[in-house]
């Protein structure tokens, strides 16, 4: 057999293969002998039919079944010696003038390459990599939250100005109904405010979204909005009230903070607000690094520049998965598809471009961190090695978690990767200006 391949551009090529007589005789013969002793043929016994008509009626079946067997191993082999880099799988080429009687039988394949490029994370950019504080304002907030959370709710027959009312805001034509409760301290205007004083169970207020909040990312909390919608949303919402409560703030004590901590973990107002900003902060940490990665990974994709083979991967497309696509479709699946796979292959360049393995040790150093996170949460801090393993075991014996995870891993090697070498500007931000910046505003 010959086998050859030809180059199209850089991305893509073709396999040609020539196979021959003798690549197949021998499986074909051997098939046919198999054959004889089942083989049935009117006016024949079972097992007494002439060698000459068994070829004849199973002969061509056979051969395209042995044919087919040997291109596939060779070509199996072929990848895999030739050490090629794929996208997708290689696609059989139809001709119209095949023909299953010629001397030499020619299968032609497409395949597509994984293109060559380089990434360059000390390219200028101007990536930002904040730090968020936690202002007085947000940590003040949180503790008028705590309060009123274990603080004793009374009802009310009417609105007042400190009252907190549970309702739904509807707006059918835009399909919003979302259900939740909200401080009238939180209207941007007093006006807006004072429509819902005096105002009881069962009364529906409509007002305005626009310049409803101080900002408008919180129609995102309150309407659930989607982020696209929400600046300079104007429409008319209803609001039906369902409940009226004032809350009685819970005293700030020490019973208040064991419960809220644990024992003598707290044991002031002070403390308290530390506590708040190191657990705010601690989060806003790890919501500024996703951003990072992000950035990072946005402006990997704009700034590295590579082809792609884009007319094979659609072609290919169109015959994976349980149904199989028109062209219309694959086309509107690759370019949903395009921008993932060029990270993909980024993110793989990144990781051998700096020598960057994912080892198995590192797979469960990252669960067992996260299981004793997730048990410290649950109030078990300190959990024996024992208890840890075997719940790492159990969870590394699911091979869609170790999916999940190594994903995982991946991205906070990337994320360290990042930090050293794209170097980022630092910011030091409020949690308003992160989420602002984080918006694109």
């Amino acid at each position: 057999m010959d086998i050859k391949r030809v180059a199209l551009d850089a991305v893509n090529e073709t396999i040609v293969m020539t196979v021959v007589h003798m690549d197949y005789k021998g499986q074909v013969a051997k098939r046919i002998n198999e054959k004889m002793p089942l083989a049935t043929v009117k006016g024949f016994r079972k097992g007494a039919v002439p060698k000459d008509l068994v070829e004849k009626q199973y002969g061509k079946a056979i051969k395209q079944e042995e044919v087919q067997k040997v291109v596939d191993l060779a070509l199996e082999r072929f990848v895999q010696s030739e050490r090629l880099n794929l996208l997708g799988t290689p696609l059989a080429k139809v001709n119209e003038n095949f023909s299953w009687e010629a001397e030499e039988l020619v299968f032609e394949y497409e395949i597509g390459l994984v293109p060559t490029f380089e990434i360059d994370l000390d390219a200028k950019n101007n990536i930002v990599k904040y730090i968020v504080s936690a202002d007085d304002k947000l940590i003040e907030g949180q503790v008028t939250r705590i309060q009123k959370q274990f603080g004793n709710p009374i009802t009310q027959e009417a609105v007042e100005a400190e009252s907190d009312i549970t309702g739904t805001f509807s707006n059918e034509a835009e399909g919003i109904n979302n259900t939740t409760t909200i401080a009238l301290s939180l209207f941007k205007d007093k006006a807006t405010a004072d429509k819902f004083i005096g105002k009881k169970v069962g009364d529906v207020v409509t007002i305005n979204t626009k310049g409803l909040f101080e900002d408008d990312h919180q129609l995102m909390d309150y309407l659930k909005v989607g982020h696209d919608n929400v600046h300079g949303l104007e429409i008319d919402v209803d609001f039906t009230i369902e409940a009226i409560n004032r809350a009685e703030l819970a005293e700030l004590n020490q019973e208040l903070f064991d419960k809220l901590f644990g024992s003598g973990t707290v044991a002031s107002l002070e403390e308290l607000k530390a506590k708040i900003k190191e657990d705010a902060e601690s989060q806003f940490a790890q919501q500024a690094d996703q951003k990072l990665l992000g950035d990072v990974t946005e402006f990997l994709i704009e700034n590295t520049k590579f082809d792609l083979p884009a007319e094979f991967l659609k072609k290919w497309l169109q015959t994976v998965g349980e149904k199989q696509l028109s062209p219309a479709e694959a086309e509107v699946e690759y370019a949903r598809s395009e921008k993932g796979l060029r990270f993909q292959l980024i993110e793989g360049k990144a990781l051998s471009q700096n020598d960057i393995k994912i080892t198995f040790e590192d797979l469960k150093s990252f669960t067992t961190k996260n299981i004793r996170q997730q048990m410290a949460q649950f109030g078990q801090t300190n959990p024996t090695d024992e208890e840890v393993q075997g719940i790492v075991a159990r969870v590394l014996a699911n091979q869609d978690e170790v999916k999940r995870l190594s994903d995982q891993v991946v991205a906070e090697k990337l994320l360290e990767l990042f930090k050293e070498k794209a170097n980022p500007t630092t910011k030091e931000v409020t949690y308003d200006q992160f989420i602002a910046a984080s918006y694109g505003e």
